[in-house]
């Protein structure tokens, strides 16, 4: 073997020798990004077990008042979730304690909910609504059994509820017997307005179950609901706003798994498919996180939140929670806030685009269908 083979052999394997020490370099610098950014627990509301209640921020649950009143719990929700993503630093990754201990408290007042009507799966403000009259109480098992298998027409849903003789509406159960079935089909979804086909194939389906029980059908005019359906589905085409924020990276890659781990513990979520959410603590959902990963990744260098608007009440100021969340993500893990073009996004636009959020939510309260209500639940779902 010559001097010049034996040169190239060297050189090749210090090439590799030193590819192999920048791969697991860069590895080192993807894992310390995170864990500087998220490691004392200590000024974490979200971490404390004496203030376990707050760890459902950001969220509001006072009622929304005057527009001033608002504007300060917006201050206040942003304030939240700006500490639930700044506690979570280097030293409780590590493991070292500073000694000091959030001495603020919230003044956030309980409130009683109102107790109001039943929640019902039946509306006839969203729903075509037909009536099945009984001549005599017809067991709520016998009704149970019939309609069953009636619970979706194409990919509209379809609820019933009955009315007793005491003129009492809730649920059909066997424990009770009833004068009148309500049966009510959705007039409209995120996949569109209900149409003449779906119509059709309901009242067909329908009238069959009324002929077995005996039940007398009120159907409505078809063409009627028809065009409830088609100016409804506008109102939905033209208020199912989604807002979303992105924190990218402006260095290193961050480590996934460090990362989850310190998103969950400033209280997201993890849900089936994959995505974080942020609990409202009510068992819905604030707004959600994207890693925007593959499932081969080990690393990101951005993250997406999302909120989903008149899936959200406006007392639990979610927008508010989720830019403020974004900003500190971003102060922790050296990134910045921008938006889908990936252009930075200034303090004033969030202002503006705040206040389109709150006539957003005026315009679906003005429309009977309040932003996070069962009723808008159930168009947006």
């Amino acid at each position: 073997m010559t001097d010049l083979q034996l040169s190239l052999f060297g050189i090749g394997g210090t090439l590799v020798v030193g590819l192999f020490a920048y791969n697991r370099w860069q590895e080192y610098k993807a894992r310390k990004t995170v864990d500087t950014a998220f490691g004392d627990g200590d000024d974490d509301v979200l971490l404390k077990a004496d203030q376990a209640e707050v760890r459902q921020e950001p969220s509001l649950d006072e009622p929304a008042e005057q527009q001033p009143v608002r504007q300060k719990k917006s201050e206040q929700t942003a304030d939240a979730a700006s500490n639930n993503a700044d506690a979570v630093t280097a030293d409780d990754v590590s493991g070292t304690e500073t000694g000091e201990d959030s001495s603020e408290e919230t003044d956030a007042i309980p409130v009683a909910k109102p107790v109001g009507k039943k929640d019902l799966p039946v509306d006839e403000l969203i729903d075509c609504v037909v009536p099945l009259e009984f001549d005599h109480p017809v067991k709520g098992e016998k009704i149970l059994q019939e309609l069953h298998e009636l619970r979706y027409v194409g990919k509209k849903p379809v609820h019933f509820i009955g009315i007793t003789a005491d003129g009492d509406k809730d649920l059909i159960s066997v424990a009770h017997a009833y004068t009148t079935v309500l049966a009510g089909i959705r007039t409209v979804s995120r996949s569109g307005p209900l149409n003449e086909l779906e119509y059709s194939e309901f009242v067909m389906k329908l009238r069959a179950a009324a002929d077995n029980l005996g039940a007398h059908p009120d159907v409505p005019d078809m063409t009627r609901i028809i065009n409830n359906a088609r100016e409804l589905q506008q109102f939905v085409a033209e208020h199912d706003a989604q807002l979303s924020v992105n924190v990218v990276t402006t260095g290193a890659p961050w480590a996934l798994h460090t990362l989850l781990a310190a998103l969950e513990k400033m209280g997201f979520d993890q849900r089936p498919d994959g995505r974080l959410m942020m609990p409202d603590g009510d068992g819905g959902s604030l707004f959600t996180l994207s890693l925007n990963t593959e499932v081969s990744d080990t690393q990101t260098v951005k993250l997406t939140l999302l909120l989903d608007v008149p899936c959200v009440a406006p007392a639990r100021d979610a927008f508010g929670a989720m830019t403020a969340c974004a900003k500190s993500l971003a102060a922790r893990l050296n990134g910045v806030v921008v938006d889908d073009g990936h252009h930075r996004i200034p303090d004033s636009s969030l202002e503006e685009i705040a206040q389109q959020v709150q006539e957003f939510y005026a315009a679906m309260e003005e429309a009977q269908i309040p932003a996070g209500s069962p009723r808008a639940l159930r168009l947006f779902s």
